[in-house]
């Protein structure tokens, strides 16, 4: 045992543990064998196949090599005929001998001797087996031609002078182009190349046969008229060209005959050439080709990636994108992954587009397609879903997939998506923008409920417009919607601004006044310098910094706007008017009556516990002929302004105590406890104390908490809100949080009932006939359609039937197509929906896209589409505030300090305000709001027709010129006009009101 022992070897010197594990390196090192691979590609005929064949730059260089060699032998052959001087006579030994001295034909034998034995090693590394199938390819078979006579002419110094139709080379140039050609695509890495290719192989076919003939005529006709090549090129360009003058012609039967061959190969050849060159023409115009490296990186274009092109979704991408000025040198490449339909091919080719829209069909999963699209070096990149699907998930699905593509292939590439279900937002929130379809659509719904036509007013806000919709028109409330349709936000520095500049170290709310009430612009927004968020007007205790970002409602921006003096234009003798047509609007003049409503931004500040009201003065003051409105201040009064909390009810109208008692019971403030989808915005708003149960939910059916089965049972105090929907989807949310936002009094909260998909005959369960608003939604199941604007017809029907039997209820609904919102609350009678009709067709003639405003039911706020929206997109390129603007203003996000949207009616006793300027003071002065809009209505002689108007404008009285100039008074408030808007009692005034 002691011996067995004694016989295991002794660890080795310093065995570290590290050893042990890895094992001892130097003990292996007997055991090893060294496996070289790829031995076969060592081989000498391996290594030149590798060299000449499958290596690309050394391939190259033999293909060019070889091209330089058969036009070199192409040229001797010319030198040696210009050089001859054959002698008179007619033999016909002049066909087989011809003069060729001795340098020449040193230097025709080298060439053949190189090309011979080229093609004889590339023929052997090429075999595989079949030895005929390398005899007798026709580039072999010239080559044999071209060269062997001149090596046996070493050997025979009599056949020196045999002629030889070296000529004949032009083919084997042309087959060796064609291999170069591929060689350096592949060198190049360029796969996109069949339509190059075959264009320089027309080229080539067409070079080769001219020069054959040419050489061939030249030749026979040495028995002949003894042709110089300059007369066989005119003879033969004018006998392809089919001229025929026929002041040249052969002579000898030979030439003639070889004239007939040569125009049968051309008839065969060249037919299947273009045969070729026509089918790859046409796969190309479907397809799109490429676009251009070079002009991509020397000129700016965006991409636009869609599942399908419907003409629609491009005329508004196109009059959107386009209506910028310094876009008008981008260039837009669609990249789409269906083939381009008549409509869309149609449009394309209009020399205002042609120029600047590319169409290619490709996918943006395929890295070749966004290659192709040169994404990478693209200004941007929009991501639009088809919205016309019923399965609009799986329709999210595509345009993630296609983010994720797009941000992988090219990562500095700004992203612009669309989406449409809020579920799948959190999916592209590396985009920079992303604007998601049923958020937007439930909020202004909703918001439709509560602020009369609110989707009229975000769509004319998106909407790039100049203003001259309506303005020849002899209504004038259409001149001045149409007007108003042209005010858009823009952003300018404070410190850079003519506007604002004077306001810095004031409060927001005497800047605002004071920009309305001198240069007629609404102040509506500010943004601090070392801040991202946006806050829609901070209030009075705002105080405005050189460096603030100022956002302003306005017909155009500030940089396009020219200032003259009033003192300046008082000197002149032109006589000042009003209206001098549609650059100037008498906004400030506008009559407040009864019956208005005002929009405004209200503040975050608490106010007294009567609300917002727009009370008379005191009695002592009623002696005045115009009862005064107070000064806004630059500095706020901090005294008079109570400390915000938002658990309070400042909002709160007057209450009796039991009535605030039971509320206060019933109600309270907080952010909602569960969220239906991941990414959506906590919103403070009020909630139950206690959660209901699921079965008290339900309307029509009794459980043991409650007996009712219809609304009426109930006992609402306030008016309902019935929601028609197909599904009770995660958008809906959307739609309840405007609707129980804190700022909202407790007792104007509206019960809301979800009518899904139900009969007509349950409407009468759900208190249709004391409903406030019925809002119907439109089916997802009836967007996919034969034809495209059919996916609406469901919804139109349904909405008409109740139109006709509830005639007194207010319908609102969004619908797929803007085109046919014509088609709601239609009537074939109706003498003014038509002539309506007439005006939107000259709009749209004179190539508005904005036509559609006049329509009776949009004006109203009654109907929208969201796909007016994708505009807010477009238009997020150029200004990149305005999805932020526009989700604030519909209250699906909320920053602190920030105002809010919502209206406020004018009554009998406000009528004392009398015009707008002086309702824009007394709100500024009194509760530090900010109105931005009017809504009102104006009585026909058969129907009512409803308008939305942004009025940001107020001092324009007068107009001598358009949009671009401004007025700037300096002499005190302009004088009053004499033609004033007056208001009557149907009227509505929208504003936003500011939360103090």
């Amino acid at each position: 045992m002691v011996d067995l022992e004694s016989e295991v070897p002794p660890l080795p010197p310093r065995y570290r543990f590290r050893d042990l594990l890895l094992g001892d390196q130097g003990w292996q090192n007997d055991d090893r064998v060294q496996v070289e691979f790829y031995m076969n590609e060592n081989t000498f005929k391996e290594r030149l196949k590798l060299f000449f064949i499958k290596n690309q730059r050394s391939s190259l260089r033999i293909r060019l090599f070889n091209f330089s060699l058969k036009l070199l032998s192409c040229l001797l052959y010319i030198i040696r005929v210009l050089l001859e001087n054959p002698s008179q006579g007619n033999e016909w030994s002049h066909i087989f001998w011809v003069n060729r001295s001795l340098p020449l034909w040193g230097l025709q034998v080298l060439v053949a001797l190189i090309s011979l034995f080229e093609t004889i090693l590339l023929g052997y590394l090429s075999y595989k087996g079949n030895i005929w199938e390398q005899i007798l390819r026709i580039p072999f078979i010239l080559e044999i031609i071209n060269a062997v006579p001149f090596i046996i002419s070493i050997f025979w110094p009599s056949l020196r002078n045999l002629f030889v139709p070296v000529f004949l080379n032009c083919w084997l140039a042309k087959h060796a182009l064609e291999n170069m050609i591929n060689d350096l695509h592949r060198a190049i890495q360029r796969t996109q190349s069949a339509m190059f290719n075959q264009v320089l192989i027309l080229i080539s076919t067409l070079l080769c046969l001219i020069f054959t003939c040419i050489c061939g005529i030249q030749h026979l006709e040495r028995i002949g008229k003894k042709l110089n090549l300059f007369d066989s090129l005119y003879f033969c360009i004018v006998t392809f060209s089919t001229v025929g003058f026929g002041d040249v012609t052969p002579e000898t039967w030979s030439s003639k005959l070889f004239v007939v061959a040569m125009i049968c190969v051309a008839l065969v050849v060249l037919p299947i050439q273009f045969e070729q060159l026509a089918y790859l023409w046409m796969e190309r115009q479907k397809s799109g080709g490429n676009y251009s490296r070079h002009r991509a990186q020397t000129e700016k274009h965006v991409v636009l990636c869609v599942s399908s092109l419907k003409i629609d979704l491009l005329m508004d991408f196109l009059n959107e994108f386009y209506a910028h000025p310094r876009l008008q040198d981008y260039y837009v490449v669609i990249l789409c992954p269906t083939e381009m339909d008549v409509q869309v091919r149609r449009i394309l080719q209009i020399p205002m587009w042609s120029q600047r829209v590319i169409y290619l069909q490709g996918s943006a999963l395929k890295d070749q397609d966004l290659l192709r699209a040169k994404m990478d070096d693209a200004e941007a990149c929009f991501i639009l879903s088809s919205r016309c699907e019923v399965d609009r998930t799986s329709s999210d699905h595509q345009t993630i997939l296609r983010a994720w593509a797009v941000k992988d292939f090219a990562p500095n590439c700004p992203l612009y998506v669309q989406i449409l279900k809020p579920e799948n937002k959190f999916h592209i929130k590396f985009a920079d923008h992303v604007v998601c379809e049923e958020e937007f659509k439930y909020a202004m719904l909703a918001l439709n409920c509560i602020c009369p036509a609110t989707s009229t007013l975000i769509t004319l806000l998106v909407h790039t417009s100049r203003g001259q919709e309506g303005q020849q028109s002899p209504e004038q409330w259409q001149k001045m919607y149409g007007r108003c349709s042209g005010n858009e936000v823009y952003h300018i520095v404070l410190e850079e601004s003519t506007f604002f500049a004077e306001y810095e170290g004031k409060s927001f709310t005497y800047a605002s006044f004071h920009a309305h009430k001198k240069f007629g612009v609404c102040l509506i927004g500010i943004r601090r310098e070392d801040n991202k968020n946006i806050l829609l007007n901070p209030g009075p205790r705002y105080i405005m910094n050189a460096t603030d970002t100022c956002f302003y409602i306005n017909i155009t921006k500030e940089e396009n706007s020219a200032f003259k003096n009033h003192d300046h234009q008082k000197k002149s003798n032109v006589p000042r008017s009003f209206y001098h047509g549609p650059s100037r609007l008498p906004v400030h003049s506008i009559i407040a009556s009864m019956g208005t409503v005002a929009i405004d931004l209200q503040d975050t500040s608490c106010r007294s516990a009567s609300g917002p009201t727009l009370s008379l003065p005191t009695e002592g003051s009623k002696e005045v002929r115009r009862p005064s409105i107070a000064p806004v201040l630059e500095v706020a009064d901090t005294s008079s302004i109570q400390t915000c909390d938002l658990l309070s009810d400042q909002s709160e109208d007057e209450t009796t105590p039991d009535e605030e008692m039971s509320s206060n019971l019933e109600y309270a403030k907080g952010y909602p406890p569960y969220s239906p989808y991941i990414g959506s915005s906590p919103t403070f708003c009020h909630l139950l104390h206690e959660k209901v149960p699921f079965c008290c939910l339900r309307l029509d059916k009794s459980c043991q908490h409650n007996y009712y089965e219809d609304a009426k049972a109930y006992g609402f105090k306030n008016k309902l809100i019935i929601v028609a929907a197909e599904t009770a989807g995660n958008g809906l949310y959307n739609f309840i949080v405007p609707l129980r936002a804190y700022y909202r009094p407790k007792k104007e909260l509206n019960p809301v009932i979800l009518l899904l998909d139900n009969p007509l005959d349950d409407l009468l369960r759900c208190g249709v006939t004391f409903a406030a608003n019925m809002v119907v939604v439109d089916k997802e199941s009836t967007m996919s359609a034969e034809e495209d604007y059919m996916a609406d017809a469901k919804t139109i029907v349904n909405v008409q039937t109740l139109f006709r039997l509830f005639s007194s209820l207010s319908i609102i609904t969004e619908l797929t197509h803007p085109a046919n919102m014509r088609f709601m609350q239609f009537r074939a009678k109706d003498c003014y929906s038509l002539a309506l009709s007439k005006l939107e067709k000259k709009e749209r003639e004179r190539g508005s896209n904005l036509a559609f405003i006049f329509r009776l039911p949009f004006a109203a706020g009654r109907v929208f589409s969201i796909s007016m929206l994708d505009t807010l997109l477009y238009q997020s390129f150029v200004k990149d505030y305005m999805i932020s603007i526009t989700r604030l203003l519909l209250g699906l996000d909320t920053t602190p300090g920030s105002g809010f949207l919502c209206s406020m009616k004018i009554t009998e006793d406000d009528l004392w305000i009398r015009t707008y300027a002086r309702l824009y003071q007394k709100l500024c002065s009194s509760t530090g709001d900010v109105p931005i809009g009017i809504y009102r209505t104006e009585s026909q002689k058969l129907t009512t027709s409803e308008a939305c108007e942004i009025l940001a404008p107020g001092p324009r009285i007068e107009s001598t010129s358009p949009a671009l100039e401004v007025e700037i008074s300096t002499s005190g408030p302009p004088r009053k006009s004499q033609y004033q808007l007056i208001l009557d009692a149907d009227t509505v005034i929208f504003d936003l009101k500011v939360c103090l």
